[in-house]
């Protein structure tokens, strides 16, 4: 086995002591303990400088472990500067990797079994040819899924062929299905087939599947025994039964998809999230979430977020009309994608051969494509050049990730050319609040230069090419709150919030959150297994509410972020009053078509309160109030936590979002 790159101990003893900048009064402290801080050897959790030193290791010895292996130079001495470089700003919050990086990266995942793929946010698939493929592109989203990536697919191969159903002349093939993450996605791939290519029947046994509440080795979390998989055998015999001898339709393809979708989430095997991109004129395609015309997909069409390819000059008048309903479609210009970086470069179509984008629309993807994604703070910065000096290193992770192939071909294929990577800023209100726009907009060009020069000089040094696109903006989710900064480009619902944040009702973690006086509560409906704790939020002084923002700012937004930053996509919810602005939403998409790549919209409803809430404004009185109650929160000592998950979404992107109040960790639907 290669050496692995090992941080100076006297380097790290410096930051054992020293308390990390988590924000928001303790809820991104909590949000990192519950969510991505690992249990050690010792039985004791990771603390903040534990997680820190593991990423940056594992970053690092991927870097050496490629420059070794093609005998480029590896130079000890820079590498361990440039690495504690990285763990300070690290440490400090300045930036992040993703959710997937703090929980995989420096493990045994990585390490030992090569998962690179599963350091990776985002995922897209084509079913374009589909006649060729067959089941592959249903496979890869599972695998992926699996590995908690978020996966975008499309519905061109709709028609391309037949489902012949099995041959039930001859004799069934019973197939013993391996307790793996392979031996799922490989029954899949054999039912798929079974029907698609009219070979012999295929049953399964499923003895070998470890049993409900199991540990899972790596990936964290219990087994849910083989009742999920059980369930999508049986479910994708109902739907393809119900279409023998028809060509594939839309809403087969994306039934498939949704119920693979379904059973990565009740298998537990951490979060997953879908988009699906389809036809604007397409009636069957747009009413795949009306559950009037189609009640089966009930059950699990909301697995993905459903958005068209939108045509530029199109009539958006129809999909408006669906969007003041519930939100959806989305909007994505393909066109865009594949002809512009950054809008204000003008077309260059080097991406020509952009095929989506992964669920929450920050990135350009082609088929089998993933990406990785970092998150920068510029807020957090107190001058430009200390952000330029972030900016290599939230660079440099991202790249360095790109250097790990998966065990996909295909994938492999298009990374090796590409090099995609994801840099985006979050907290962008509050820097427009206390810096200005002005700034922000010098900072953003400024600071996109500096990552093609980085991007110059790391591909020379890793002998890669140059990474076809560097920069986007995502809607971020978890990732953000632990350094206290607001989501993306998004502006906070209210100033002053109390926050409800889940854990299970034997979480070692409550003993010191009711140490330090948080309100902990049976959860409503799931007493017997789950509590909520209640910490206040203040946003920060001057900050505007999203309810001040109208219709237009909001799209100028991310307009101006398209323009001047992100040469991938800006991930953005536009929320808006259906009775007021609703009718204006034609006009806003009509001018701004030319302007993104994506965007949705949501419509603000006032579904009035309901228990426990995950966020529940407050006024400045409320906030000092509950704040007098709380004192020192230290988890410290905290032994045996296993990392808790949040359903339906791959970290920190985008969530989907709840009405009913069961989904503590709603962000923005993306589009």
């Amino acid at each position: 086995m290669k050496e692995p790159f090992t941080l100076s101990p006297t380097f790290v003893k410096k930051y054992i002591r020293k308390k990390p900048p988590f924000g928001f009064n303790g809820l991104g402290e909590l949000v990192y303990m519950r969510t991505y801080s690992r249990i050690k050897e010792d039985g004791k959790n990771e603390m903040w400088w534990e997680t820190v030193k593991r990423v940056v290791e594992g970053t690092y010895t991927m870097q050496k472990n490629h420059i070794d292996s093609h005998q480029l130079g590896w130079n000890p001495w820079q590498a361990q500067k440039s690495a504690q470089d990285m763990y300070d700003r690290i440490f400090n919050m300045k930036f992040l990797p993703p959710g997937r990086g703090l929980w995989a990266m420096g493990t045994e995942m990585t390490e030992e079994r090569g998962l690179y793929a599963a350091l990776n946010n985002c995922a897209f698939v084509s079913t374009e040819t589909l006649k060729e493929d067959l089941a592959k592109p249903f496979c890869f989203l599972m695998d992926a899924s699996m590995l908690g990536v978020g996966v975008g697919f499309d519905t061109k191969g709709a028609e391309q062929i037949i489902i012949k159903g099995c041959n039930n002349d001859r004799d069934e093939q019973e197939f013993v299905i391996p307790d793996s993450r392979e031996g799922w996605v490989e029954s899949l791939k054999l039912l798929l087939e079974s029907y698609f290519m009219g070979t012999a029947p295929v049953t399964f046994n499923y003895d070998l599947i470890r049993e409900e509440g199991a540990p899972i080795r790596g990936f964290g979390g219990v087994s849910s025994g083989p009742k999920p998989l059980m369930e999508l055998h049986k479910m994708i015999r109902e739907v393809l039964d119900e279409n023998i001898s028809e060509p594939i339709s839309i809403t087969t393809i994306v039934d498939i998809m949704n119920l693979i979708g379904k059973c990565v989430v009740a298998g537990n095997v951490r979060r997953t999230a879908e988009i699906v991109f389809g036809d604007p004129n397409s009636e069957e395609y747009l009413d795949l979430k009306n559950y009037e015309v189609n009640p089966h997909r009930d059950q699990y069409g909301w697995t993905s977020n459903n958005s068209i390819f939108a045509e530029l000059g199109m009539d958006y008048t129809d999909a408006c009309k669906r969007v003041a309903l519930n939100g959806e479609p989305g909007f994505a210009w393909l066109e865009n994608m594949k002809k512009y970086s950054r809008m204000k470069n003008g077309g260059d179509n080097k991406d020509h051969r952009v095929a989506g984008g992964n669920p929450c629309l920050e990135q350009s993807l082609e088929s089998y494509e993933l990406c990785c994604l970092v998150e920068t703070f510029p807020a957090n910065h107190d001058s430009f050049e200390d952000y330029a000096r972030t900016l290599k290193y939230a660079y440099l992770y991202a790249k360095t990730v790109t250097l790990g192939r998966t065990h996909w071909s295909e994938t492999n294929r298009v990374m090796l050319r590409n090099r995609r990577i994801g840099c985006s800023v979050s907290g962008v209100a509050q820097f427009i609040t206390y810096k200005g726009l002005d700034k922000l907009k010098s900072w953003l060009n400024d600071g996109y230069d500096v990552i093609q020069d980085w991007d110059d000089k790391y591909s020379d040094w890793f002998a890669v090419p140059n990474s076809i696109k560097t920069t986007s903006v995502k809607p971020s989710g978890t990732v953000s709150l632990l350094a206290g900064a607001t989501p993306g480009l998004h502006y906070p619902e209210s100033r002053f919030y109390i926050r409800r944040i889940r854990i299970s009702n034997n979480s070692p973690l409550s003993a010191p959150l009711e140490k330090a006086g948080y309100k902990i509560e049976p959860a409503y409906g799931s007493e017997d297994t789950t509590n909520v704790v209640e910490i206040p939020v203040d946003v920060g002084e001057g900050i505007r509410t999203v309810k001040d923002l109208s219709i237009w700012e909001q799209f100028s937004l991310a307009a101006f972020m398209q323009r001047h930053w992100a040469d991938n996509q800006v991930s953005c919810t536009v929320t808006f009053d259906p009775e007021i602005e609703g009718p204006q939403l034609p006009h806003v998409l009509n001018y701004f078509q030319y302007h993104l790549k994506g965007i949705s919209c949501l419509p603000r409803h006032d579904y009035g309160a309901f228990p426990q809430m995950p966020y529940e404004a407050i006024d400045e009185e409320t906030y000092n109030k509950l704040m007098s109650g709380l004192g020192r929160l230290s988890f410290r000592q905290v032994k045996g936590n296993e990392a808790e998950v949040d359903k339906f979404c791959n970290t920190d992107v985008c969530e989907i979002v709840s009405t009913t109040g069961d989904n503590d960790d709603q962000d923005y639907a993306g589009g």
